[in-house]
């Protein structure tokens, strides 16, 4: 019973950290390109599916304090539409601002988008990625979804068949995941990444787990 009282207490408060984030997202009008500045590693944050950039703005700034320019692909919108379209957007981005020896960071579904990245025409130009609770191998939750949006998250779509073959990328790939994770059941572990579990619950809310950010420092050296 304490376990899933636990477990009721993660949710519930992923939940609201996703809802605060959500609606700051909105009232925001934040300038990403204030954020491209700064002598350190080049840093590309892609977020998840239905989360424009601004919902991991909190990330952004840290990693701009500690001097990296971060760029957002504002392009991206709100990461609905296929994770291949997605991934040509940011390679678009890459190319469009000359960007190399890049860490990406990446929520949920951008993980998928930025592993496409790196096994795609642009993967040169990516050092490594940061995945923060990333469907590596789907959910089985997805198959229940009727929007096509969140149906492709299903273990047996193309794409996360297609992905997951494609191995020769994840010794580059740190994957951070909590040790209960109320979308992803099966957690985001990575056959050949670097897998960090972390001691806790959420989807949304591991985005602010300092170990994320140290994560993240660590490879952007």
């Amino acid at each position: 019973m304490s376990s899933l009282l636990r477990r009721v207490g993660w949710w519930a408060r992923d939940y609201v950290y996703a809802g605060i984030w959500q609606a700051r997202a909105f009232f925001n009008r934040t300038d990403a390109a204030r954020f491209r500045t700064g002598a350190g590693t080049p840093i590309v944050v892609i977020p998840g599916v239905y989360e424009s950039w601004k919902f991991v703005q909190p990330l952004v700034e840290q990693l701009h304090a500690h001097g990296h320019p971060v760029h957002v692909v504002e392009q991206l919108r709100h990461n609905r539409r296929p994770v291949a379209e997605m991934a040509e957007r940011v390679e678009a981005h890459l190319e469009a601002h000359a960007l190399s020896d890049v860490v990406i960071v990446a929520h949920s579904k951008g993980g998928l988008v930025g592993k496409q990245v790196m096994i795609g025409a642009s993967g040169a130009r990516v050092r490594g990625m940061v995945a923060i609770a990333t469907p590596f191998g789907g959910s089985r939750y997805a198959q229940l979804m009727w929007l096509p949006t969140l149906r492709i998250f299903a273990p047996r779509n193309a794409t996360i068949v297609a992905l997951g073959l494609e191995s020769a990328a994840n010794s580059a790939i740190v994957s951070i995941y909590s040790e209960f994770d109320p979308h992803i059941p099966e957690r985001s572990e990575l056959v050949g990444a670097t897998n960090i579990m972390l001691d806790t619950g959420g989807h949304f809310r591991i985005l602010a787990d300092p170990r994320v950010l140290a994560e993240v420092l660590s490879l952007a050296r």
